[in-house]
């Protein structure tokens, strides 16, 4: 499996280094019923605003139903169905825009906990020894329609899942994408201390 650590300023988890979004996946390798609930577990278990469980999730087995994997994979951009065509899972994430348990009224941290849960499961996924990215490139609607999400519903991304390619085994194109290095822009660009645009890592001036 090809490992591509983040590099950090300080030690962070070791299953948060390792997390990367990978692409090329081995289409030889089933995967267990077992380890998939374990990844709708993880996501399961995410914090919610008032424990409302925003997320769905519909999850798309290449194997158990090429039909239904095979309409989930015509909903995503080519460019993703280049690679994600090896993935033994495709997992379309909605979140409710609507408050279940708490009054009908408008659920505006939604698709931040669906966000929270999506991340969980690919956190478990790392922990599997699988390879799952996530993917904004998708016609929405598009699967809106072919899997009757109701309108209340936001679809949010689509995951592909499935165990790595081993690196050998990668093709030419994809094995120069897969090898590049991975890029964040630097802590304080991002992250404020205090006030909006003061870096957190900016030496503290008097008076501060």
């Amino acid at each position: 499996m090809l490992e591509k650590r983040a590099v950090t300023r300080v030690p962070i988890a070791d299953l948060l280094a390792r997390r990367w979004s990978g692409r090329a996946y081995d289409p030889e390798r089933p995967l267990a019923p077992e380890r998939r609930d374990a990844l709708l577990e993880a996501a399961r278990w995410a914090p919610s605003c008032y424990g409302e469980e925003p997320w769905r999730y519909l999850v798309f087995e290449r194997d158990a139903d090429r039909a239904g994997w095979t309409a989930a994979f015509e909903c995503l951009a080519k460019g993703n169905q280049a690679w994600a065509r090896h993935a033994v899972l495709l997992i379309l994430a909605t979140a409710d825009n609507r408050f279940a348990r708490n009054g009908d009224r408008p659920n505006r941290w939604g698709q931040y906990d669906t966000g929270a849960a999506s991340v969980s499961l690919c956190l478990q996924a790392v922990s599997l020894g699988l390879v799952a990215h996530q993917m904004g490139g998708f016609d929405a609607e598009a699967a809106r329609r072919r899997f009757d999400i109701p309108d209340r519903y936001t679809p949010m991304a689509m995951i592909a899942v499935g165990y790595p390619l081993p690196p050998e085994r990668v093709p030419g194109a994809l094995r120069e994408r897969e090898a590049a290095p991975r890029q964040r822009v630097p802590l304080g660009e991002r992250f404020f201390r205090g006030r909006w645009g003061r870096p957190v890592d900016a030496p503290e001036a008097d008076g501060d």
